[in-house]
């Protein structure tokens, strides 16, 4: 059984494991023991509740029960830069026109800002290539919004969530390379791992302050403003599921979107509901529709996906369904279908 839970002390090698399968471009982790372990230190103070809300790191591992290895990773900070700087390119317009020449031109163009400043971020997505089948990827990646709404008070209006940019076969992006490398002076994978060592002063520093004409980019950088990289399409389709989108928003480094939602528009603190544990001794069946079922308990919080569905505030649960999610009869958890309805056609 393959269960999402708090992360604890002691797994900071199976973290580290992980993280060193990660490829360029995920700044929030990277296979560095001491800044993993510091990561892992905040995320228990998180769960414990020893940190003040806006200062918390809340950060998940997949489970497989029966081997007890890690497989999965997924996080959510409660609020990005407030301790250093939060950058992003803003996708803005200049109008230029003359009535004497009768022209007039829209001008795409990046703003550097720092808007998103406060807000709650989705972030350190990633599945073991071993388990990335079924519904395993969207157990992991959902899994954090009925945390969100089971706890809706420690969080901002505002939740984000920055995807990894288009990049080419070797690696490198077409974005950083028409443009940030001429202000860095470095390589892409080199100011990616100075961002994620918290070294970000040099943005500010290095980095024109007006505004950039988008057409003065090859061909090549306009055309991946936006995009997402291959291998996190399918993590983007999983949260614009639940209710996040793209407005406007770009990474500075390879212009990958930066998806947003308010929090109280999320589809899990629509449509999610407590129900009380009963316990049910059948097997699940194979034609029901699967849910997403957690535990109530922020210390130790728990997810798993069910064939289940709650009815009139009971659930009926498996033995090993319980264990999973540490809960007994009469506990309350909480339950979200795993997919959304589908919404007909007009």
């Amino acid at each position: 059984m393959l269960v999402v839970r708090a992360i604890r002390e002691h797994d900071l090698e199976g973290l580290l494991e992980l993280a060193m399968q990660v490829g360029p471009g995920m700044t929030t982790l990277k296979p560095d023991r001491k800044t993993l372990g510091r990561r892992v230190e905040i995320a228990c103070a998180s769960f414990a509740g020893q940190l003040a809300p806006e200062q918390r790191d809340y950060v998940f591992v997949m489970e497989d029960t029966e081997t007890k290895r890690l497989v999965g990773v997924c996080a959510i900070k409660a609020a990005v830069g407030l301790d250093e700087p939060f950058y992003n390119y803003r996708i803005g317009t200049l109008v230029h026109s003359s009535s004497e020449l009768r022209v007039f031109s829209r001008m795409e163009t990046l703003y550097l800002s720092n808007d998103l400043t406060g807000c709650a971020e989705l972030c350190s997505l990633f599945l073991h290539p071993d388990y990335r089948s079924g519904s395993n990827g969207r157990l992991l990646s959902k899994s954090r919004f009925l945390f969100i709404a089971q706890f809706p008070q420690l969080f901002p209006e505002k939740l984000i969530a920055e995807m990894r940019g288009f990049q080419r076969a070797d690696g490198s992006s077409p974005f950083w390379d028409s443009l940030g490398r001429h202000f860095f002076r470095m390589d892409f994978n080199r100011a990616d791992d100075l961002t994620s060592l918290g070294q970000k002063s040099f943005i500010a520093e290095l980095m024109p302050k007006h505004p950039l004409y988008v057409a003065y980019l090859p061909a090549e950088a306009q055309q991946v403003i936006g995009f997402t990289h291959v291998d996190t399409a399918p993590a983007r389709r999983l949260l614009e599921q639940e209710g996040m989108h793209f407005e406007g928003y770009v990474d500075i480094f390879d212009a990958g979107p930066v998806l947003q939602a308010r929090v109280i528009e999320l589809r899990a603190l629509r449509e999610s509901e407590l129900a009380a544990v009963e316990v049910k001794a059948e097997p699940e069946s194979a034609e029901d529709e699967p849910f997403l079922l957690s535990c109530t308990s922020m210390a130790d919080f728990r997810v798993a996906a069910a064939r289940i569905r709650p009815e009139e505030g009971r659930i009926g649960l498996t033995e090993a369904c319980r264990q999973g999610l540490a809960v007994g009869e009469g506990d309350a958890v909480r339950a979200m279908a795993l997919n959304p309805k589908k919404v007909p056609h007009a």
